[in-house]
């Protein structure tokens, strides 16, 4: 039997429910594996050190800057690209509290200078890894902050149920994205908890958009199947689904491929996001209403009765 919403064809998106969970659910214990075995890749704002930004005359070569560092005393040294070929950023690790950054910035213009002498200092930055921890701890009370909050607001919105599959598709987002850069060894610093952030308030716009559909088909349609109300619903909202994630999607693109490597990590962040949390807006949040046993009779609200309603109906 074709199930028919507003004339077209409705898709079955809850038919691969089952396999959109499994499948969820290998990519969940993937991320969690990859950051106990791994770890995350913390960039200075998390682990504290020092940031050294120098500029040259021509496109550098990384690898004759990292082996002159290593030549003298910083084989551990992070070096990048940074905005252009002739800038670079070099990350240093902490030299202990005794040393200054700007003792540590002379030490590597002082090695870059003897392989170019066209090497120019744009500017250093110190992070101490007491600093690091808290930023580290506050990010996570922000992040945990904002799932509390979440839940609150869409329980009292909508239902308990649909707050529960909100929040449980926002945690399969954080978890996925934050297991692609363990994955791929990227660097986790604060541009990129901005960006997960970012991702957290995508996912739930699309989710609550969703999830209002639903309720209004719950009270409208007269279908008792909640499995068919769902399809209905994620079908009537595909189209502004798509045109949203296509239009974010392009201008995250234009940033990942000319944005420089400054905001390199937060578009990574955002382009993969943006293609998981519209993943789980259909999927996650939908499926886990559907297994907590979400119902019509839970959205279609009571008819108070008032007092001497009875009397007044009488002849």
């Amino acid at each position: 039997m074709q199930i028919l919403s507003l004339g077209s064809r409705t898709l079955r998106f809850m038919s691969l429910r089952k396999v959109a969970m499994g499948f969820s659910t290998l990519l969940i214990l993937a991320s969690f594996a990859s950051v106990f075995v791994k770890g995350l890749n913390f960039g200075l704002d998390f682990t504290g050190g020092t940031a050294v930004e120098v500029g040259f005359s021509q496109p550098a070569d990384l690898k004759k800057v990292r082996a002159a560092l290593a030549d003298n005393g910083f084989a551990d040294a992070s070096v990048q690209l940074f905005g252009s070929s002739q800038e670079i950023l070099v990350r240093l690790a902490p030299r202990g509290s005794d040393v200054k950054a700007e003792v540590i910035g002379n030490q590597v213009i002082d090695a870059l200078k003897k392989a170019d002498d066209s090497v120019v200092m744009r500017r250093i930055e110190f992070v101490g890894p007491s600093v690091g921890e808290d930023l580290k701890e506050q990010g996570g009370l922000a992040m945990l902050t904002a799932l509390i909050c979440i839940l609150i607001y869409v329980a009292f919105r909508f239902e308990w149920r649909f707050a529960v599959g909100a929040v449980g598709a926002l945690l399969h987002d954080v978890i996925i994205t934050v297991g692609l850069f363990s994955i791929l060894g990227l660097e986790f610093d604060l541009t990129i908890l901005a960006a997960i952030l970012a991702v957290i308030g995508y996912s739930l716009n699309d989710t609550i958009v969703v999830s209002d559909r639903i309720r209004e088909n719950f009270r409208k349609v007269r279908i008792d199947d909640t499995v068919e109300i769902i399809d209905i619903s994620l079908t009537q909202t595909l189209n502004r689904t798509l045109v949203t994630s296509i239009t974010t999607i392009l201008v995250l693109i234009a940033l990942f491929a000319w944005g420089g490597q400054t905001i390199h990590g937060f578009a990574t962040a955002l382009l993969f996001g943006v293609f998981i949390g519209t993943y789980s807006s259909i999927y996650v949040a939908s499926s886990v209403a559907i297994a907590m046993g979400v119902s019509k009779e839970d959205l279609i609200p009571e008819v108070i009765e008032k007092e001497g309603a009875d009397l007044d109906a009488m002849p």
